[in-house]
């Protein structure tokens, strides 16, 4: 199956003030992007995984990142490097996504063992990770695959997105 990515972020900024006989301005146009090919090496993806999940008040789940995340086609997913990866809060939440941390056998390349990002409701969190180059962020399966995703209160459930993108080799 081949498969062609595209990651970006951007950011389109402009401020002004007015002066006693003009304005001054400032405009801020900073993007990133990198093409993925569709293979495993440096600048290519081969393996995508993307879901809309909910969390029950309190609830956090670890998605393991080698062999049973399910693609768009039902076929399970190893991942070896991860290339980009791209978190959603739903707006209409009432607590936070906490994405990182997982108590064992943690994915953590990116984060750390204990980092984690707070997604207060309606906020994204994207990384194109090492997404150029042949080593990326390294999945070691059975003691360094989870990606821990938390609801940070009780009393109401979350809603996320999420996007991954990597290689198998």
């Amino acid at each position: 199956m081949a498969v062609t990515t595209d990651l970006g972020i951007s950011a389109s900024i402009y401020q002004s003030k007015a002066q006693d006989l003009t304005v001054s301005e400032d405009r801020l146009s900073f993007r990133r992007a990198v093409h993925l090919a569709s293979g495993t090496g440096a600048g290519k993806a081969d393996k995508v995984f993307h879901d809309r999940r909910t969390l029950a008040a309190s609830a956090t789940e670890d998605l393991d990142l080698a062999g049973v995340l399910l693609d768009a086609f039902g076929t399970a997913i190893t991942f070896v490097k991860v290339k980009g990866l791209f978190v959603a809060a739903a707006e209409g939440n009432t607590n936070s996504v906490i994405v990182g941390n997982a108590t064992s056998n943690a994915w953590s390349t990116l984060l750390g063992a204990t980092g984690t990002v707070t997604l207060r409701p309606g906020a994204s969190f994207g990384v194109m990770a090492g997404a150029a180059d042949a080593t990326a962020y390294a999945v070691t399966a059975g003691t360094g695959d989870l990606l821990k995703i938390a609801n940070s209160a009780a009393g109401t459930s979350v809603s996320y997105d999420i996007v991954i993108v990597g290689a198998s080799a």
